[in-house]
C-alpha cells in the first residue's frame, strides 16, 4: 500500500510541477506536502513507511552511479577547466562550513548543533558522518541537508536568471557545491551540462568537507570561546 502511495505521489508531483512550471512547484516539495499529512493522519511510523519503500533506497546507489555518464560526456571541458573547478569547490566548501558555523556561534548556539550544521551542503550520508564525528546530531544534519537541498532546487535557477548566469560550469558547480544531490537532480531536468558539473561538485565537495571539517571545527571552537566565553 505505502509503496503505491509513494509512486502515485511521485507521478502527481511530476505532473503538477510540469503543469505549473514554477520554481516553487518542486516535485520533492510537493511530495512532502502530500505524504507527510497522510502519514500523520494514518499514524504511520516513519520507520515502517521507510521499510515499505526500501527498494527506492537501494535504487539510490545506481542512480548516483548513473550521474557519471553526463560527467563523462563533459570530460574534455572538465580537463580544460580543472583549476577553476577545484578552486570553486574548495572555496565553496570552506565558506559553507565557516559562515554557517560562525553565525551559529555568534547566536550562542549549542556546539552540538553547530557540529550538525557543518555538513549541511554535502550529501546526507557524508553530512551525518561528519556530524557524528564532530559530536553533533546526525538526524539534525540530515534534516538540514534536506532543507538546503530543497532551497537550492527551488531558488537556484531563478537566481541564475536574475544575475544573468548562463555558463554550465558556473551553474553546475554552484548547485553541486551548495545543494548536493537534490540540486543535481534539478540540473538534470534543466540541462545535462549543468548536471555534469553539479555531480562533479557533489563528489568533490563531499571529499573536501570530510577532510577539512575537523580542522574548521577547531577554529569554530576557538571562535566560540572568544565570543561566548
Amino acid at each position: 500500500m505505502w509503496i503505491v502511495l509513494t509512486i502515485v505521489t511521485f507521478l502527481i508531483a511530476r505532473f503538477i510541477s510540469k503543469k505549473l512550471n514554477h520554481p516553487l512547484a518542486n516535485p520533492l516539495l510537493i511530495s512532502l506536502v502530500i505524504i507527510i499529512p497522510i502519514l500523520l493522519l494514518m499514524k504511520m511510523p516513519y520507520e515502517e513507511y521507510k521499510q515499505e519503500n526500501i527498494i527506492f533506497i537501494y535504487l539510490l546507489q545506481p542512480a548516483v552511479v548513473a550521474l557519471a555518464y553526463p560527467l563523462y560526456e563533459q570530460f574534455p571541458e572538465i580537463k580544460r577547466n580543472w583549476k577553476i573547478i577545484f578552486l570553486a569547490c574548495g572555496v565553496g566548501s570552506a565558506l559553507s562550513m565557516i559562515i554557517s558555523a560562525s553565525i551559529a556561534v555568534f547566536l550562542n548556539t549549542d556546539m552540538s548543533l553547530v557540529a550538525s550544521i557543518m555538513g549541511k551542503s554535502v550529501t546526507t550520508p557524508i553530512a551525518m558522518e561528519v556530524s557524528s564525528h564532530l559530536g553533533g546530531e546526525p538526524a539534525i544534519a540530515a534534516i538540514l541537508v534536506l532543507i538546503v537541498g530543497v532551497f537550492g532546487a527551488i531558488f537556484a535557477y531563478p537566481i541564475y536568471q536574475i544575475l544573468g548566469i548562463s555558463h554550465p560550469i558556473a551553474k553546475g558547480l554552484t548547485m553541486g557545491t551548495v545543494s548536493h544531490a537534490l540540486g543535481t537532480a534539478t540540473c538534470i531536468e534543466k540541462d545535462q551540462r549543468d548536471a555534469a558539473f553539479s555531480s562533479l561538485a557533489l563528489v568533490l565537495c563531499g571529499v573536501i568537507t570530510s577532510i577539512f571539517a575537523p580542522i574548521v571545527y577547531i577554529y569554530i571552537e576557538w571562535l566560540n570561546i572568544i565570543v561566548n566565553g
